[in-house]
């Protein structure tokens, strides 16, 4: 299959890495690559903001950076974000056509069909749950609140993690609250931004896991931030990192478990 790659503004800026990830992860999958030029954000900031109107050249550009991958055989795209695809489904169209622009709204809206994020693209459209990955950790994961709750994504990102050789998977408690980043969220609040945190930082670091995991760059890059200032040891990694290791191939943040002393 000829898949095309939205690596998101926030993975492209912030964590590169992510997206090459996801790319080496669907290449050893069998299916060729595509990363259309001239992608940039999908607008859900803006949206999310109350900026609707600035948001409607955003979705235009956004839809057609993807028409021609379209138009050139690509039958997928797939974003490993489930923030941005939530944005998408439910957003895009959504702005075009509150702005009059009804053509643009029927462009967002297949273009929207055609865009997965990476765990729903694995096993809705793949039928896979065991993608061949290695990584010898005990991984717990936070399931963030646009995946949850309007891709409803459920079990599958669970289903993926179950399958990788030498991962020990722990549950996290109160895996269904926010962390409390939710975008421009945590700059205009601040401070009940970090009492979220802190909070899912606490539930994290109960479960003694070395790493925490999920679906979105941007609320592991909160977690991630608080957990490294608290010197906790544990880091967050992206589930397409954790996904695309292998014993072969590993990815440049894994290192072999540390020997447990009395």
């Amino acid at each position: 299959m000829k898949v095309a790659l939205f690596a998101t503004c926030l993975v492209d800026t912030m964590a590169p890495q992510v997206a090459r990830a996801t790319a080496a992860l669907l290449e050893r999958l069998g299916h060729e690559v595509v990363v259309p030029a001239g992608q940039a954000c999908c607008g859900q900031m803006h949206v999310n903001t109350g900026y609707r109107r600035e948001a409607v050249p955003i979705v235009a550009n956004h839809v057609r950076a993807f028409a021609g991958a379209v138009s050139s055989g690509v039958e997928a795209v797939v974003a490993p974000s489930g923030s941005c695809v939530a944005s998408i489904h439910h957003q895009q169209a959504m702005v075009a056509r509150r702005a009059g622009d009804e053509a643009l709204a029927e462009e967002a809206e297949a273009l929207a069909a055609r865009t997965y994020e990476l765990s729903q693209f694995l096993v809705d459209v793949l039928g896979v749950t065991d993608v061949g990955a290695y990584y010898p950790h005990r991984v717990t994961y936070h399931p963030t609140c646009h995946s949850l709750r309007l891709l409803q994504v459920g079990d599958r990102p669970l289903r993926l993690l179950r399958a990788v050789r030498g991962l020990e998977l722990v549950e996290l408690p109160g895996a269904e609250s926010c962390c409390g980043f939710g975008g421009t969220f945590a700059v205009k609040n601040a401070d009940t931004s970090t009492a979220m945190l802190t909070d899912k930082m606490a539930d994290v670091l109960s479960t003694h896991a070395e790493v925490c995991t999920a679906g979105d760059a941007s609320c592991l890059m909160h977690i991630g931030g608080g957990l490294s200032r608290l010197r906790s040891g544990t880091r967050t990694v992206h589930l397409a990192e954790i996904l695309a290791s292998t014993e072969d191939a590993v990815t440049p943040h894994q290192t072999t478990r540390p020997a447990v002393t009395a």
